[in-house]
């Protein structure tokens, strides 16, 4: 397993505020962060960076969050994907998507965290069993 600091997450979204505030916690954790804009510099960045993980915002300007994330798993089929959302009644798409969270803005940034932290300990058995609809942790933080 990779140390806490060579762990690369990207985080997309169009928000350069969000983006920044992602930024800035995760890297004070120790990871490495890749950000990304939009879906096509998203799904750019992870074929060159090779996220170990990526929170994924739903709101995108020009392609919609679920497409994002379709394209994104096609190149990296096992990269765990946190969905970060203001949007309601998310649940069952990212459950029956393969993601292996939801995040309900706004975000609390312990859990959030905890969150990442617990995916990324996680095996490639139990991300292999979420993608194909099996019984597998999910993690879902409602907002507060």
């Amino acid at each position: 397993m990779k140390a806490k600091s060579q762990r690369r997450i990207l985080v997309v979204d169009d928000d350069a505020a969000v983006r920044k505030m992602l930024s800035r916690v995760l890297a004070e954790e120790g990871y490495g962060v890749v950000c990304a804009s939009d879906g096509a510099d998203a799904v750019q960045s992870a074929a060159a960076a090779a996220p170990d993980l990526v929170l994924l915002d739903l709101s995108l300007r020009e392609k919609s969050g679920w497409e994002v994330f379709q394209r994104l798993t096609r190149i990296k089929p096992l990269v765990p994907v946190i969905i970060i959302t203001g949007k309601a009644n998310q649940l069952f798409t990212a459950l029956s998507a393969g993601a292996g969270a939801l995040l309900e803005k706004p975000l609390h940034f312990p859990r959030l965290l905890e969150t990442v932290r617990s995916l990324l300990a996680e095996t490639v058995e139990t991300r292999l069993a979420r993608m194909t609809g099996k019984l597998a942790d999910f993690h879902y933080l409602p907002a507060y």
